[in-house]
């Protein structure tokens, strides 16, 4: 009897260790987990994180972690805090994001996932860019537009590529029918400013773009589809519209290998205080970026993009609303920026924005992008 009670008691020990050390791998397995999805982590900066870590001090990095006064004034943390990620499974709150705490109290805040990477003057919570599509009657409606209100439009007339030069940058527009209040008649709503006519939407900014890229001795192609127009043909929902721009995207490579830099152009739906800023007495329309986060790679165009926008911030003070990084649940998530490493997505301006405001934030961006496009390819502007 006391063999057989002695048996069993070594069998419980034994399966409650062995449950224990399988407890303790799905802990270990769901904090890894989490750390590579809350706080994007990929095995690149993974390894980074921990290259510069001796194995005999690993264990003291994650107390310091979870007691900064460990560190020295002038020393980054390199391992977030445990106690902050087991908190935040527990609780899906997370300590350093107000919109956690929010999110369940206020409908809609907790799909404002996107990210403030730079942010720029005026940008906080409440200014976040959110995508939201126009009503299917708005988009099926054609509008009127201002003929007096164009009569000084951009020149639409796209100039040729260079001879002996394959355009290597390629401008499109994934919602081409973005348009601007002050262009249309009898509009006044934000989600109502949508246009198929060329010159009062942001195809004309792909246009001016274009013109002032060819111009710094530049190879551009700037694709003009109506990717609208093929979504109604096709019966897509207006969200398929990344997917329609992927195909010309791939089409446009397959033609020309040479193409490395791509241009996606929006114009937000915010109202005239949060996308107009003064510079040197002149108005400008301001503008912002979008990174795509779930696209692996991402961080290449990240840097990219900050690196356009801090010389941007340099010449015109407050142009820029800054940089910001969705993911699926806030928006598309990869924008094409798969397609290279030198993919943008750019918004210029909102609703309403005249073309004046238009034009010149055009050009500055134009003139960032051609100085750092032959900083990277070995030449001066034309």
């Amino acid at each position: 009897m006391k063999s057989n009670l002695y048996r069993d008691n070594k069998f419980s020990i034994i399966t409650f260790k062995f449950k224990t050390i399988i407890f303790s791998m799905i802990v270990i397995a769901t904090l890894v987990f989490s750390l590579i999805i809350n706080l994007g982590l990929s095995s690149e900066n993974i390894q980074k994180t921990l290259s510069g870590i001796e194995s005999e001090n690993l264990f003291v990095q994650f107390v310091r972690a979870e007691n900064h006064m460990f560190f020295s004034s002038d020393e980054a943390f390199a391992i977030p805090p445990i106690s902050e990620i087991l908190f935040e499974l527990a609780t899906n709150i997370k300590p350093r994001d107000t919109r956690s705490f929010l999110g369940n109290e206020l409908p809609g805040l907790n799909f404002y996932d996107t990210e403030i990477v730079v942010a720029g003057e005026g940008t906080d919570l409440s200014t976040l860019p959110y995508e939201s599509a126009p009503p299917l009657e708005v988009l099926l409606k054609e509008k009127e537009v201002i003929e007096e209100e164009l009569q000084n439009n951009f020149d639409n007339g796209d100039k040729k590529p260079l001879p002996n030069k394959e355009p290597d940058v390629f401008v499109y527009h994934t919602h081409n029918l973005e348009s601007f209040l002050p262009l249309l008649k009898n509009t006044s709503k934000a989600n109502e400013a949508v246009s198929s006519d060329e010159r009062a939407n942001v195809v004309a900014l792909g246009s001016r773009l274009n013109q002032q890229l060819m111009g710094a001795g530049i190879g551009v192609e700037h694709n003009k589809t109506n990717i609208n127009k093929k979504l109604l043909e096709r019966k897509w929902d207006y969200t398929a519209s990344y997917e329609l721009s992927n195909e010309v995207i791939q089409e446009a490579v397959a033609e020309n290998k040479n193409l490395k830099y791509f241009i996606d152009i929006h114009r937000d739906s915010a109202r005239k205080d949060v996308t107009t800023k003064v510079i040197d007495g002149k108005s400008y329309a301001k503008l912002y970026f979008i990174v795509g986060k779930e696209n692996e790679n991402y961080e290449e165009n990240l840097e990219f993009v900050k690196k356009i926008n801090t010389e941007l911030e340099k010449r015109f003070p407050g142009i820029s609303r800054g940089v910001f990084l969705k993911n699926r649940l806030d928006g598309n998530g990869v924008y094409n920026q798969d397609v290279s490493n030198r993919a943008l997505l750019v918004e210029i301006g909102g609703v309403d924005n005249t073309l004046d405001e238009l034009g010149r934030t055009t050009d500055a961006f134009a003139d960032v992008f051609s100085d750092i496009y032959w900083e990277e390819n070995g030449g001066e502007k034309e």
